[in-house]
């Protein structure tokens, strides 16, 4: 178990840079909704490495922040919420996976701690749908304009 909380620990570090990079392009660009919603997801990912290191320790492991996975940072805003959405759906499929796991050797506090913690992606990967949906419905610079603050 401990294994796979390092594994989703570095996932976490890694959607940190990844989304705290984006937020920081984006308010560059001016798009401070953007840029908002960015800085936000990368917030609950700290939660989420936090609840990693805490849980780790827990179990009496060693949490590893030292290792990061691919950072994928896009060169504008379609890519940026394509290459989100990669982590996230990559995310909900490793918490399920961990869960089932959890589950399977009887470690009901890292199931209940990998559950909520799959809600909160769960919720990043629909926000992310919608606004890929938005930027295919709309278009890109309608999309953008819309995105200022």
């Amino acid at each position: 178990m401990i294994e796979r909380l390092n594994a989703r620990l570095s996932d976490e570090l890694t959607a940190i840079n990844q989304y705290i990079v984006h937020a920081e392009i984006c308010e560059n660009w001016g798009y401070s909704k953007l840029h908002d919603m960015a800085k936000k997801r990368a917030i609950d990912e700290m939660k989420h490495a936090e609840m990693h290191i805490a849980r780790i320790l827990f179990l009496e492991g060693m949490p590893i922040v030292s290792k990061l996975n691919a950072i994928n940072i896009g060169k504008d805003i379609p890519l940026q919420h394509a290459n989100d959405k990669v982590a996230e759906d990559t995310a909900v499929a490793d918490y399920n996976e961990d869960i089932r796991f959890a589950t399977e050797i009887g470690d009901n506090g890292t199931r209940e701690m990998l559950e909520s913690i799959l809600k909160d992606e769960e919720a990043h990967l629909d926000q992310l749908e919608v606004h890929i949906s938005q930027l295919e419905q709309l278009g890109v610079q309608h999309y953008l304009s819309e995105q200022r603050s």
